[in-house]
């Protein structure tokens, strides 16, 4: 607007130095001749006036034309090259001024490129100097990022005011758990959010008072352990340690909390209690009438039909409550089948734990013979061991063999485990019918038979003799993995991490705080910020219009975090615009089946809950969802911010659509027209304006928001 009023200002000052002097002098000629020549003078003006009048409109315009492209090429050009010079200053290095223009202009911007340039070669060299330096730290992120990503236990980060900074895969899963939809269940784990949103304040309060005051007492390393129910109805457990120096009295910065779904244990749990209730309860009544039974036996003036009569008491309830021990053995049974983990095993080390199980369990002398170290199978570890006892305690207690001899073998698609001994020879009918026994050692018994063992381990058992040497053997054979072992090389490198994998931590959010400020005050790089994008049947949202798409990402600490993402399609329940289709491909078959507004919008409120919202041309979108907000019951009231307002702040004399932002800040665009892959373009255009905006001395959200309503774009309506 400055440049335009200067423009107006050039214009006046032609017009004035063209008229002016032309003016003064008829004035002074006027004014010098006598009143009786002052007729002929007037005659001379009517003829020749006109001419000069058109003369000198004629100059004018050229003159304005000239002015007009000297204000192009030489002010405009200028600011727009100075425009350019802080986008590549502080947004895009790889941006160079455009070469156009006068000579002198083009030498200008030549020079600015050159400078750009060899700034480029100094900063290449000053990055490689840096990444040499980081890498060590790096390696550690990443080690800590791998780790984080491998273990099966679902692990959140927080700091000490309840801020997620860390959080792993399984936790992500473990999401399903907190709601009862697809849609329902996302946004309650991210960077930057509270735990508060995953689990009851109240609870959180307790648990975290209780830590510090046990730390406080003297405990070195206090945890604390919780089982909580989540809004869908599942029981999570949760266990929490707190994150602090080993110097007494310092201060707590965060907790380390292990959460673990065990709705199904303690479902089990609770049917063991059941059936142990049902034993003990059950059978009372049924030992007490065969205690009474028995003792009426024993008097001498019971007559034998009194006899008869009691035997079969004893037989009826001595038949129940066999039937209640068989019923109970089998339910245990399918417990602990269900409790069965079958991981990765290496022969050579089971061998060997069997070995020393056996020792203490049997007297009997053991001889192992490992023939392969590295034969690899699937298995559950104890439930083998437990097989293996079994097999040797009836050759111990049934055949008298007091040397055994464990054979480990292999061939490529089998393991063999051998229970070898010299002398008595069995048949397979014996071994086969040991299989339908319950496994026990030394009186202890289990549910379990062996060839459940064997089934779920798709194993199978044979007896067998080798005659040269005068040996016989019990042979498991179970089928062989690949060696999980990595080769020697590749031991001390940590393999490469899924690209984007570092995203999933932050540990700059340790100083986090609620208590920062009021939210407007605070600096635009310290917020948490939703972009979204909505696709539409339309543009008349007031007319029926309907969001048939939401694409949304988070920034966090000033960085992008893709992975945490809502993407969802939506019914919108009414036909779609011909042209709108055109645009965003998004046809009527696509949105069959698809949830409603009415199940997608109130996951994405929690989903952007706590964050400024962001979005290009966000009246547009806002307005889709206001006019929904009465009707489900919410409500969007936290802060907005607009890149197309932002844009005509930072950037007056340049295009402010999405594709040109994009090119002019080095974005690259992908997925176009689709709401995530809007959403993602249009938050890295937001970052890059970050530092321009700070440039300009808009730090916090506040001025943010006050340096858009000074745009032409803030003045329109939807």
């Amino acid at each position: 607007m400055q440049a335009r009023w200067r423009f107006a200002l050039a214009v006046a000052v032609l017009a004035a130095l063209m008229t002016g002097p032309f003016v003064l002098t008829a004035v002074m000629i006027w004014a010098d001749t006598p009143a009786e020549t002052r007729s002929a003078l007037h005659l001379l003006a009517d003829r020749w006036l006109p001419l000069g009048v058109l003369t000198t409109l004629a100059g004018f315009a050229v003159g304005i034309a000239l002015l007009g492209r000297l204000f192009r090429h030489y002010v405009q050009g200028l600011l727009r090259m100075a425009e350019g010079l802080d986008v590549l200053r502080r947004a895009n290095p790889g941006f160079r001024v455009p070469e156009e223009g006068p000579r002198e202009v083009v030498a200008l911007a030549q020079a600015i490129n050159r400078l750009a340039d060899d700034r480029d070669r100094l900063l290449a060299e000053l990055d490689a100097r840096v990444s040499e330096a980081r890498r060590a730290v790096e390696e550690e992120r990443n080690r800590l990022a791998a780790l984080m990503a491998q273990l099966a236990e679902a692990v959140i980060v927080c700091n000490a005011e309840g801020r997620i900074i860390l959080y792993n895969e399984a936790a992500r899963r473990l999401e399903r758990a907190f709601g009862t939809s697809a849609t329902a269940a996302s946004g309650w784990i991210g960077l930057g959010r509270s735990i508060h949103a995953l689990l009851d304040p109240d609870l959180v309060a307790y648990v975290f008072d209780a830590l510090e005051a046990r730390r406080g007492g003297g405990e070195a390393h206090p945890q604390l352990q919780v089982v909580t129910a989540t809004p869908a109805g599942s029981l999570i457990r949760v266990r929490v340690s707190p994150i602090a120096g080993e110097a007494a009295g310092e201060e707590i910065s965060g907790y380390v909390l292990m959460l673990e779904d065990v709705t199904e244990q303690i479902e089990r749990e609770a049917a063991r209690n059941e059936l142990l209730f049902e034993l003990t309860e059950g059978n009372r009544a049924a030992i007490a009438n065969i205690r009474l039974a028995a003792e009426m036996l024993h008097l001498p003036d019971v007559d034998e039909a009194m006899r008869a009569r009691f035997h079969a008491v004893i037989a009826r309830e001595v038949e129940a409550v066999s039937e209640r021990l068989e019923a109970a053995s089998r339910a245990f049974a399918d417990a602990l089948r269900a409790r069965w983990p079958l991981e990765p095993m290496r022969g050579a080390d089971l061998v060997r734990a069997a070995a020393a199980y056996l020792q203490r369990r049997l007297e009997v002398a053991l001889k192992l013979e490992i023939l392969d170290e590295e034969l690899w199978f699937d298995a559950d570890h104890f439930s083998l061991l437990q097989a293996l006892a079994f097999l040797a305690g009836r050759l111990v207690e049934d055949y008298g063999v007091r040397t055994l001899r464990l054979r480990l073998s292999g061939d490529e698609r089998l393991v063999y485990l051998d229970l070898m001994w010299s002398g008595g020879s069995l048949s397979n009918e014996i071994v086969t019918g040991w299989e339908l026994e319950p496994l026990g050692l030394g009186g202890t018994r289990s549910p379990l038979t062996l060839r459940e063992v064997l089934e779920r381990h798709g194993a199978a058992m044979w007896f067998d003799r080798e005659k040269a040497r005068h040996r016989a053997f019990v042979r498991l054979a179970l089928p062989r993995k690949q060696s999980v072992r990595l080769p020697p090389a590749a031991v001390p490198t940590m393999p490469p991490l899924e690209e984007g994998r570092p995203e999933f931590y932050d540990f700059d959010l340790f100083a986090w705080s609620d208590k920062a400020g009021a939210l407007e005050d605070r600096p635009l790089a310290e917020l948490s910020y939703t972009v979204f994008d909505t696709e539409t049947t339309g543009l008349d949202p007031a007319g029926g219009d309907e969001i048939i798409q939401i694409g949304a990402t988070r920034i966090v600490n000033g960085r992008l975090l893709k992975h945490e993402s809502f993407e969802q399609l939506i019914d919108p329940r009414r036909p779609l615009d011909p042209a709108s289709i055109a645009v965003h491909h998004i046809t009527p078959e696509m949105l069959e089946g698809q949830p409603t507004i009415a199940e997608v919008l109130p996951a994405f409120h929690r989903f952007a809950h706590d964050t400024v919202l962001v979005a290009h041309n966000a009246a547009f979108d806002m307005r889709f969802l206001q006019l929904k907000e009465e009707k489900l019951g919410i409500r969007f009231d936290q802060p907005v911010l607009d890149t197309l307002l932002l844009a005509a702040f930072l950037l007056p004399n340049q295009e402010h659509s999405l594709e040109a932002l994009a090119l002019y800040f080095g974005v690259r665009v992908f997925g176009r027209h689709t709401a995530l892959g809007d959403a993602l373009v249009t938050a890295e255009i937001f970052l890059k304006m970050i530092p321009l905006l700070a440039e300009k001395g808009v730090i916090t959200l506040r001025q943010a928001r006050e340096a858009s309503q000074q745009t032409y774009y803030a003045r329109l309506r939807y």
